[in-house]
């Protein structure tokens, strides 16, 4: 079914907005409230009983996957999509919690990398299984294989449209 055309010009003078059909539409407030919904409730998972946060989580797998546990600050921003200023707020409270220690870039006076500690790759392997296991809970196995691989496929589309024309 295809969207609906408007041929009038809308209040900034844009003429032919394609809104969403019906279908359309209960598909998109389906994916707001499940995308919202499985944030919350595997951030409570986080909370309830994790030694991290769900986004500390997400930081401490970028760098354990990272050559060294290292990456520059700006590459870590970008990998969890996250503002430099709102990276710099969790990297300071996870510092000072010893998960991770912030280093300057060699040859680079402007650069900053983030490196995992000791104590911050025993808190990720020490939340990894209450993650996964809500993960699972949550989404893997509320999904057939098919809809999951679909799913998969689907959203690296989004976050390929989403990262924008510069994206490698």
């Amino acid at each position: 079914m295809g969207a609906t055309r408007v041929q009038e010009r809308d209040d900034e003078g844009r003429a032919d907005v394609r809104w969403l059909d019906e279908q359309q539409q209960w598909a998109w407030r389906r994916f707001l409230e499940g995308t919202s919904r499985f944030f919350e409730a595997l951030g409570d998972a986080h909370d309830e009983g994790l030694p991290v946060t769900l986004g500390e989580y997400h930081l401490l797998v970028q760098l354990s996957e990272a050559s060294g546990r290292t990456l520059r600050m700006s590459a870590l921003a970008d990998f969890l999509a996250l503002s430099r200023s709102r990276l710099t707020h969790t990297v300071d409270r996870m510092e000072r919690r010893g998960l991770v220690v912030r280093t300057p870039v060699p040859g680079d006076r402007r650069g900053v990398n983030c490196v995992m500690t000791d104590a911050g790759y025993a808190a990720l392997v020490d939340a990894a299984p209450g993650h996964v296991t809500a993960v699972r809970r949550l989404l893997v196995d509320a999904l057939t294989d098919e809809e999951f691989a679909t799913l998969g496929r689907a959203m690296a589309k989004v976050a390929d449209v989403a990262r924008g024309p510069a994206a490698p």
